[in-house]
């Protein structure tokens, strides 16, 4: 037996000085970090690493990442270590200084003080001087495990923090700060006795660059290992190297595989099937080659096939082994029968993680899909559809209507979706595959985010962010149908995740029902609460009574408690926060903290072996805590910046800790994995020796701790309680659990046992139901703006309903007798009364529907018998239809409108009592393609004009004109008629400008107006070859415009300032002409400027009259201009053979000039909006049509009209002058342009 070495005091002391002084003078000077093979390829270089460097470029090739693969027992706690190009880690220096790092612990490990508790010294760790830690940018990815669940194949574990060249100011390390800690587990045994596991370590040789791994452990009695190690480029996003390797002795040696799937082949992905872990799925980088690798033999034998779609996720059956969903990069959605052989399209367009496998017992076919389908950015489809023949014929529409996208959810027997209207989601619940209800919370918490938090033992557990939350959320928890929420808890913690998604902070018990862990907001202090009946009744965590040291903790409730922190990893086999165990039930471990609140600072870690009645401290820094042989046993490992090779082990329910070492040298831990099952005998811890060497995989076999299987003398009866509470949820229940005391294997023929009692009801068995409140002397009351009465809205006359006593019994609860006829329910005959609360939406929520769509109305009911109360639906149309009962409209009311307007809906509904009316305004629209503003292009200084809009098509539906008239731009003018009159005050150039606004288009138009005191102005007309070359567009006409006035000048001499000319819209073609006076005669007598004007007129009309006034608008294409009046001037050509067509000329002249003069001189109005109600009970069209009374005008391509034509239809003259603006609405200050 070797002896202990005991140090004298004295001595004992001089030594730690001498530590510390050497620690002081190595690299006093300089912070280095070394690291022997940092940089790439062979060759070290040694190079500073500063204390600020760029996190991005450090961010890139260090990580080294695992995840496992399992059915959920095994776990693996991750770690991280880091080295890059730039650091100042590869140099040979570092070879010195791992040594002097680990003489320094050895000196240490030996140095043990008599009597002490605990079998290891601690080394504190210490932080450089800078205080700095490396972060590393994180761009995580996600898979679905068999579960649908989202799993995190690549999570970013804790810094890891370097311990090596320390400055001086870092060297003035007190001596209790290099003593042993009082975190160190329990044990009694030294160095030279220090017991060792059972292990052997097997490196994967050539993958010292490779910083992921997938693991995937088959279980089932199966001794198979499968490890994909993966080089992944962070900058390149993408992986760039990938080993496969196996192992059939549980870990022991591992075979490289790379040449069975291609030497060259790079593998991006390993999935497994759930029911069948024999059969495994390889993904290459579609980069490289877009193909699947297949092994029906646990991954001794692969067959590859081709793939032409890029897969993102897969969803595997629940049941069928050889069926799965893959969802591509494009959004398709695509089926296998076949484990992945062979694959075919099921949908497009298909929202992600939005799809789902159908259930046994719930849905119709084994073989049917749920999933969403994109119908815009703000609309979507819940649809069914059959795994081998997705047709639309065959497609299934459970929700009439379209719902908000990514908010379909499909768990256990509820279907969720979400609809938004007016801005506020409504959410619609439908309980085994039922018709969809409305989800009641009370009235007024106004949801604006809610997230299922689960569904099982058939109800609902929602979180749920009221109007008034930001960072919290309220915990609702429903009846049986999911429909009617009550208030749980109010105010929990939540956080974003890595991909964005919200985490609540709420745990649920493993192997114990009912019980919750939740972290609550309180006056901005965060502190955890239990529940132990679903969350009826919460309470603070008692702290323990003592800390490591034996001394008493000082905390007093409700001042103080035990806070812990519930985050779970992402990852099912990475170590979280906390964790409890199915088969252990009553064992919790966590992390957490003492004092008034949760905080990050002081973590340490405790556990529970009573379900969280009393905590103990166990650690005084963060351990990964695994389970070994269903929970008898438990492996901490300590999350440390430095190399490790002992773990420690607890029989006792953590009470007792020992230190085992696993491993001869030191190793960076980056993630253990255990056996999947629930036995977990044998682990695999994963790391490396330095920052770059090839991956050592630790078999560790735990049986060889264990002498002998457990017998029935080795078990014994908990009580299960809530402060000495035993009836929890109705019943008595004690669970069979091995004695601490008792050091054996329970095997994997143990199960839990569980014998259970009933109790007596009493009031702490009931929650209030929904629409009652308790109060602060715990009774139930209801809320003010709950009527007890609409519970009965179901109700058929002759049959009965449950009159709540504002009482529930919790889900769940099994107590019989007591006080259960007090506060259950009481049934009661339906009461006849009339109906009461008849509503009346559309399916997508809106008042809005463009002409031809199908509109769906969905009508409900509040109060009344709904089975003898008949409906009557008026669409407003003409059409109306009716309804025996409420039954026969569960799906809607779907009508088609054929003419635009506003139609009201009314939806009445009728009994012998009485009846009840809801009504809606709907418009109908349809596309508005083209406007036009018309406007004279000249006016006279304060006289009115007449400005018109010209829509296309005519009718739209309802239309909302805004003007900007003349340089007023902050103020338009907002109107529903098409047409106004308005004036100019000032000379010069006025911009008018029009919008016109139909559902969600809006189309402008702009004109410009010169405005004058004195003009004469003269209508044109052209040679008839003009018209075969006008398109009628507003461009050319404004070139032309520009030619004919060129013409104009250079025929008449009169000068560029004093003609004005524009084409007019429509055939035949026709111009006028503005004369202006010359700006030197602006302040002389209006007798000598209309002098001046009528000297112009002469001249101009001579010219004109004289055939002067030619243009070329083509080669070979000559165009002359005419007055378009009857003049005393002779023609030019007289002669008998064109007097003929010289007066038809001129008659068609005048006819257009008698045209235009009536558009000039008389106000015009385009038909306006004309309403037809009907008055009492008449049966008459409820719209507002642009028509007439008896059919709307539908909504046809047709040409645009001839704009002379349009004008001269116009009946009614505009009320003098422009209308204010709208005092009610605010509108940009910008001009539009």
């Amino acid at each position: 037996m070797k002896g202990k070495v005991i140090f004298c005091p004295k001595r004992q002391k001089a030594l730690w000085c001498l530590i510390l002084t050497i620690l002081c003078f190595v690299r006093s000077a300089k912070t280095e970090i070394t690291c022997r093979s940092c940089r790439p390829g062979n060759k070290w270089h040694p190079q500073e690493l500063p204390l600020k460097f760029e996190t991005q470029k450090y961010a890139t090739r260090l990580r080294r990442e695992v995840s496992g693969y399992g059915d959920g027992a095994g776990k693996a706690a991750i770690r991280e270590s880091r080295c890059t190009d730039e650091s100042a880690d590869c140099v040979s220096e570092g070879v010195n200084t791992e040594k002097r790092l680990k003489r320094i612990l050895d000196n240490l490990h030996e140095k043990r003080e008599n009597g002490s508790k605990f079998s290891k010294t601690k080394i504190s760790t210490v932080k450089l001087s800078a205080g700095f830690t490396f972060a590393t940018k994180y761009e995580p990815r996600f898979r679905r495990n068999s579960d649908g669940d989202e799993v995190q194949h690549h999570r970013l574990s804790q810094s890891l923090k370097q311990a090596a060249g320390m400055r001086s100011t870092a060297c003035g390390v007190t001596r209790s700060k290099l003593r042993r800690s009082a975190d160190e587990p329990r044990a009694a045994t030294s160095r030279q006795e220090e017991p060792k596991l059972s292990s052997s370590t097997f490196a994967l040789t050539g993958d010292s660059s490779h910083n992921q791994a997938m693991v995937h452990w088959s279980g089932q009695n199966s001794s198979v290992i499968l490890m994909l190690t993966k080089l992944y480029d962070y900058n390149l996003n993408s992986v760039t190297e990938s080993s496969l390797w196996r192992s059939t002795d549980y870990g022991a040696t591992y075979q490289k595989l790379n040449n069975k799937v291609g030497a060259k082949t790079i593998l991006s992905y390993l999935y497994v099937s759930p029911n069948n872990k024999r059969k495994i799925m390889l993904l290459t980088d579609p980069e490289v080659e877009n193909s699947l690798l297949i092994s029906s033999d646990e991954g001794a034998t692969y067959q590859r096939y081709r793939l032409d779609f890029y897969i993102l996720s897969l969803l595997f059956h629940p049941e069928q082994e050889d069926w799965i969903l893959a969802y591509s990069h494009d959004q398709k959605l695509y089926s296998s029968v076949e484990f992945g052989k062979s694959w075919q399209l099921v949908h497009e367009r298909v929202a992600p993680n939005r799809f789902y496998w159908s259930k046994m017992g719930l849905d119709k076919e084994p073989g049917l899909i749920h999933l969403e389908t994109s119908i815009s950015e703000e609309k979507a489809l819940y649809v069914t559809c059959k795994l081998k023949n997705c047709t639309d014929t065959n497609k299934g529409k459970p929700f009439p209507g379209y719902i908000d996208p990514n908010s379909l959810v499909v768990q256990d027997e509820y279907v969720f979706v979400q609809v938004s209207t007016v801005g506020r989601p409504i959410y619609y619940v439908s309980a085994k595959r039922d018709v969809f209800t409305p989800m009641k919370f009370p009235k007024y918490a106004l949801p604006k985010d809610l997230h299922v938090i689960s569904t099982d033992e058939n109800h609902v557990l929602a979180a749920v962010q009221e109007w008034n939350q930001n960072e919290t959320y309220n915990l609702y928890v429903s009846d049986t149908s999911g429909i009617y929420y009550t208030l749980a808890l109010e105010n929990v913690v939540s956080s974003m995740g890595p991909e964005g998604n919200v985490m609540v902070d709420l745990y649920e018990l493993a192997g114990i029902k009912g019980v919750f862990l939740a972290n609550k907001k309180t006056d901005n202090e965060v502190k955890t609460h239990i529940t132990y009946n679903r969350g009826r009744d919460w309470r603070l965590l008692q702290a323990p009574s003592k800390d490591l040291r034996g001394s008493s903790i000082h905390c007093v409730l409700p001042y103080c408690s035990l806070h812990l922190r519930l985050h779970v990893s992402a990852n099912p086999y990475a170590s979280g926060n906390i964790a409890s165990k199915e088969s252990a039930p009553g064992i919790i471990v966590a992390s957490g903290s003492i004092g008034s609140e949760l905080t990050a600072s002081n973590v340490s870690v405790f556990i529970t072996s009573d379900a969280g009645n009393t905590w103990r401290q166990i650690f005084n820094e963060e351990y990964a805590v695994l389970y070994l042989d269903q929970g008898r046993a438990l492996v901490a490992i300590r999350h440390t910046p430095l190399p490790i090779r002992h773990l420690w082990l607890s029989f006792d329910e953590g009470q007792q800790w020992n230190e085992y070492s696993f491993i001869n040298l030191p190793l960076f831990v980056d993630g253990v994995l255990g056996e999947p099952g629930k036995e977990t005998l044998i682990m695999t811890i994963f790391g490396h020796v330095s920052h770059r060497s090839e991956w050592q995989l630790v078999k560790i076999d735990f049986r060889s701790i264990f002498n002998r299987r457990c017998t029935e003398a080795d078990y014994q009866m908990w009580h299960l309680h809530n402060q000495g509470e035993p009836c929890l949820m109705g019943v008595k229940r004690m669970y069979r659990k091995l004695k601490p005391t008792s050091r054996c294997v329970m095997g994997k023929t143990y199960s839990v046992s569980v014998t259970s009692g009933p109790c007596d009801c009493t009031e702490a068995d009931f929650e209030c139901d929904y629409g009652f409140e308790r109060w602060i002397n715990g009774k139930c009351t209801p809320a003010f703006w709950f009527h007890t009465s609409s519970m009965s809205r179901s109700c058929t006359k002759g049959m009965t309903f449950l009159n709540s006593t504002g009482y529930r019994k919790v889900v769940s609860n099994n107590c019989t007798a007591g006080v259960i006829t007090d506060y259950t329910a009481k049934k009661q005959q339906c009461p006849i009364q009339a109906p009461k609360g008849l509503h009346l939406v559309t399916s997508e929520g809106t008042l809005t529907t463009t002409l031809g769509v199908n509109v769906t109305f969905l009508v409900f009911l509040e109060e009344g018998d709904g089975a003898r109360t008949s409906i009557t639906l008026d669409f407003g149309d003409g059409h109306a239809l009716t309804y025996s009962n409420m039954s026969s409209i569960e799906d809607g009311i779907k009508h088609i409108y054929k003419g635009v307007g506003i139609y009201r809906v009314t939806a009445t509904g009728e009994n012998s009592l009485g009846s009840e009316t809801a009504l809606l305004y709907l418009h109908v629209t349809c596309q508005l393609e083209y406007i036009h503003l018309s406007a004279p292009f000249v006016a006279m200084r304060n006289k009115e004009i007449n400005l018109t809009a010209v829509l296309w098509p005519s009718q739209v539906g309802t239309v909302t004109y805004i003007w900007w008239i003349g340089n007023n731009t902050e103020q338009p003018v907002i109107t529903l008629e098409g047409s106004m009159a308005c004036t100019f005050s000032l000379e010069g150039i006025s911009t008018v400008t029009l919008q016109v606004s139909v559902g969600n288009t809006i189309l402008q138009d702009r004109k410009t107006i010169a405005v004058h005191d004195y003009f004469q102005s003269h209508l044109l007309a052209f040679s008839s070859n003009f018209d075969a070359h006008n398109p009628d567009v507003a461009e050319w006409r404004l070139d032309v415009s520009e030619v004919i006035k060129n013409s104009l000048i250079q025929a008449t001499g009169v000068g560029e300032d004093q003609i004005l000319v524009t084409v007019l819209p429509g055939l035949p073609t026709a111009a006028e002409i503005f004369l202006l006076p010359d700006k030197q005669l602006t302040e002389a007598r209006p007798v000598k400027i209309i002098a001046h004007l009528d000297q112009l007129s002469e001249t101009l009309l001579s010219t004109l009259n004289q055939n002067l006034v030619q243009f070329t608008l083509k080669p070979g294409v000559q165009i002359t201009v005419y007055a378009a009046h009857l003049s005393a001037a002779p023609l030019v050509d007289t002669s008998e053979n064109h007097s003929g067509y010289a007066m038809l000329m001129l008659l068609s002249l005048v006819v257009v000039g008698l045209a235009v003069f009536a558009i000039y001189n008389f106000k015009r109005k385009i038909p306006g909006l004309n309403v037809y109600a009907r008055m009492q009970n008449e049966k008459e069209q409820e719209m507002m049509s642009p028509a007439n009374s008896t059919e709307a005008t539908p909504c046809s391509q047709r040409d645009l009209t001839h704009f002379v034509e349009i004008l001269n239809t116009e009946l009614k003259s505009l009320p003098n002058g422009c209308m204010k603006p709208h005092v009610h609405v605010k509108l940009s200050t910008e001009l539009p342009t």
